[in-house]
């Protein structure tokens, strides 16, 4: 199992994960990290466990507003769903329909090259 060092608070701690996992490890200890970061800024140096407990606490809120979040998204999607869809009468037009309209404007077609000969000659 490959092992890492991860910093967190300025702090560096040696971390063990299974292989093919440490982009995860590494973006998972970046997350605690900036949580840390704020709280050391602001009260100094802390105990390990003490910022650990508080970053982790702190990213713990966040996780827990994006779930409620995320529920209430959900709930909203189910809803949208669940609507009737409206639909509207739309009119089907048979294909015979199409080449009688056709027919019709071959004779126009017709009986116009006729009268243009009629003027013309």
């Amino acid at each position: 199992m490959p092992e890492l060092e991860v910093m967190i608070g300025g702090r560096g701690f040696q971390v063990t994960c299974q292989a093919g996992e440490e982009h995860f490890l590494q973006t998972a200890a970046a997350m605690l990290d900036a949580e840390a970061a704020p709280l050391v800024a602001q009260l100094g140096r802390l105990p390990e466990v003490r910022m650990l407990l508080m970053a982790g606490l702190m990213l713990a809120d966040k996780t827990a507003a994006v779930e409620d979040e995320n529920r209430t998204l959900r709930a909203r999607v189910a809803e949208l769903e669940a609507r009737p869809v409206a639909t509207r009468d739309v009119a089907v037009v048979p294909p015979r329909v199409f080449e009688t309209l056709a027919e019709i404007a071959a004779r126009a077609e017709a009986m116009a090259a006729r009268v243009e000969e009629q003027v013309g000659g």
